[in-house]
């Protein structure tokens, strides 16, 4: 019995102690201060990439690949980070042929470089995981911008992060 009294007063008398601590008051909200004007990554949408172009893409991509001896999932999404084409080298592991089509939506929807959630995370920014489920924050997912406006995404798994990014690169670069 005096187990359980002894715990309950102290936690009686650390109530009766606080009761008389008069409230504080909340901190100010910082300034705003440095925060631009403009939306970043503000890039119009376009009229989304066709099945004709993201084969094209995904032709350069598989060659850059092969020059290289990389075997790549491809993944090719429109506007809306829905698929158009994708292609499975042979031998590519079966688990980046959803990383490649995650990296291109996350490119797709973002309007930006899949690589930027990457760095996010590595600088100390967790909270991107708290975005959306489906987000993929790994080097290799490019937007495809053309004339100004983005028409889709290109993303691509199966080597590191910077094999991924540049076998990309080969792809996207053929949008202008």
């Amino acid at each position: 019995m005096r187990k359980v009294l002894t715990p309950s007063l102290i936690l009686a008398g650390a109530l009766l102690l606080t009761a008389h601590v008069p409230a504080q008051t909340p901190a100010s909200a910082p300034a705003a201060g440095g925060t631009a004007d403009g939306m970043p990554f503000d890039i119009p949408y376009g009229t989304p990439i066709s099945l004709e172009t993201a084969k094209k893409l995904i032709a350069a991509v598989e060659a850059e690949a092969t020059k290289h001896r990389w075997k790549m999932n491809i993944a090719v999404v429109d506007t809306h980070g829905d698929l158009v084409h994708f292609s499975r080298m042979d031998g590519a592991q079966f688990a980046s042929i959803s990383i490649s089509q995650g990296k291109a939506r996350t490119a797709a929807r973002y309007r930006r470089e899949s690589r930027v959630f990457y760095n996010a995370f590595e600088t100390g920014h967790p909270y991107v995981g708290t975005l959306d489920p489906t987000l993929v924050a790994s080097p290799g997912g490019l937007p495809l911008i053309e004339g100004g406006k983005i028409i889709g995404a290109i993303g691509c798994s199966g080597g590191t992060g910077d094999q991924d990014a540049a076998a990309c690169k080969a792809g996207a670069d053929l949008v202008k």
